[in-house]
């Protein structure tokens, strides 16, 4: 039987919430990409096979919101934007090197 201190217990598990922080379509793939240094979102739409700019967008706007990205604007000729692993995104590395998520 669960109590109610279990659950909320549960909810508030920080595994948890990295989980769902890379859940959804793209987001893991663009965290992989992003270990490497800055990547336009050409490169990304490019390198992700099956994806479209319409999802690719939201779950770029999605890892923003969640800290996990830096999105920087660079105004040089053609401007251009590029996404970076934010403060945050970077502490996540070695807890996927543990779980050897990546290399």
């Amino acid at each position: 039987m669960t109590t109610k201190n279990n659950t909320e217990k549960d909810i508030n598990c920080p595994a948890e919430g990295l989980l769902k922080s890379l859940s959804g379509k793209w987001k893991a793939q663009i965290f992989r990409l992003a270990l490497n240094g800055p990547v336009r979102f050409s490169s990304l739409l490019r390198d992700l096979e099956g994806s479209n700019k319409q999802s690719l967008s939201v779950a770029l706007k999605e890892m923003e919101e969640q800290g996990l990205l830096d999105k920087i604007i660079v105004k040089e000729k053609p401007l251009h934007i590029e996404y970076n692993l934010s403060g945050k995104g970077k502490s996540l590395v070695a807890v996927f090197q543990q779980l050897e998520l990546i290399k």
